[in-house]
């Protein structure tokens, strides 16, 4: 009787009657038997931990420390002296119980809606038109994107207020030559309406490239095919968008939402460099008047209860979009 050999992953010979399937899998967990499936399931939170090590280190403990000393009265005479006096929840509710607090953040919002909207209808049409453009002209035009969106905020904020200088800016300058000889000396910083309206045309200038730049790699992804069965079926461009580019990208385009809505409600150096939250304190953003009732005044609990009240909003509005995203999924399933 003639006794068939076969072959172990090894590439050598198995003895008579050894199948295969009978080898042992390998004794260090490389192998795919239960020790090695636990091993790769632990692989994942194994590569996770040193980011996780340095978000905790980095942002959980100085958190913690903005929480507890948003409980305490800390003024320059507690730094010198080294005493502790708490305060409990005076600091929120003094913060609470303030009706300019609250016109702040009134203000905030619709700052925060006005940038968001403006960055994502403009970036969108910008990312559209990259797709649509040709090889030359788009490469031109995404390298004045990064160009823009590479400047350092502050040199991008100091060039603002030279464009926009009452005196000797460019804009009055142009708009004079323009026939509006009232703009020649015209004040931006002024007043209220016109100095978030600066402000504003910057923080558009400068969120416009993320937006473009991601909704072109988006677009890039959808395939040709959808295209070519719209455009049989008789779709014309309206329609194209609408039943294929617009499904694709409406991920994105939440995603990208929400990171520009927390990038324009915490942004700092662009509105205190322009004009420190003035005129008469009528620009003052959550982080600005942050800074200004506690550094500023020199009052530091008071600034981190505002600061804490400021992430809890944050929080929140993360927490309505992953509930708006969760209940997308599911509605897809």
């Amino acid at each position: 009787m003639s006794v068939q050999t076969e072959r172990t992953d090894t590439g050598k010979a198995a003895g008579p009657g050894v199948r295969k399937t009978d080898v042992p899998p390998p004794a260090d967990g490389t192998g795919t038997g239960p020790a090695g499936r636990r091993g790769g399931a632990s692989a994942p939170y194994l590569l996770l931990l040193p980011a996780l090590l340095a978000t905790v280190i980095l942002l959980g403990w100085p958190l913690v420390k903005n929480g507890i000393l948003s409980f305490q009265n800390l003024n320059p005479r507690q730094l010198i002296l080294h005493l502790t006096e708490w305060r409990g929840i005076d600091n929120y509710t003094d913060v609470l119980s303030s009706a300019d607090f609250w016109k702040v953040v009134q203000r905030t919002v619709v700052f925060t809606a006005v940038n968001v909207v403006l960055v994502m209808l403009l970036g969108t049409l910008v990312g559209l038109l990259l797709a649509r453009l040709g090889k030359r002209m788009r490469l031109v035009l995404m390298l004045g994107l990064v160009l823009a969106w590479a400047m350092p905020v502050i040199a991008a904020t100091t060039v603002y207020q030279w464009l926009f200088a009452q005196r000797f800016g460019v804009v009055n300058w142009l708009l004079a030559k323009a026939g509006w000889s009232s703009m020649a000396d015209y004040n931006w910083f002024g007043s209220q309406l016109s100095t978030f309206s600066v402000i504003t045309l910057l923080i558009v200038w400068q969120s416009i490239p993320f937006v473009a730049i991601n909704l072109y790699a988006a677009t890039t992804t959808i395939p040709k095919e959808l295209y070519e069965a719209a455009s049989i079926d008789g779709a014309g461009t309206w329609k194209s968008f609408t039943s294929v580019t617009f499904p694709f990208l409406r991920p994105f385009l939440w995603a990208t939402t929400f990171l520009e809505v927390i990038w324009v409600f915490k942004a700092f150096p662009q509105i205190f460099a322009i004009n420190k939250g003035g005129p008469d304190r009528l620009t003052e953003t959550l982080p600005i008047y942050a800074f200004v009732e506690g550094p500023g005044n020199q009052h530091y609990g008071m600034g981190a209860a505002i600061s804490f009240l400021t992430i809890l909003i944050l929080l929140a509005l993360t927490a309505y979009y992953l509930r708006t995203v969760l209940k997308q999924e599911e509605d897809e399933l």
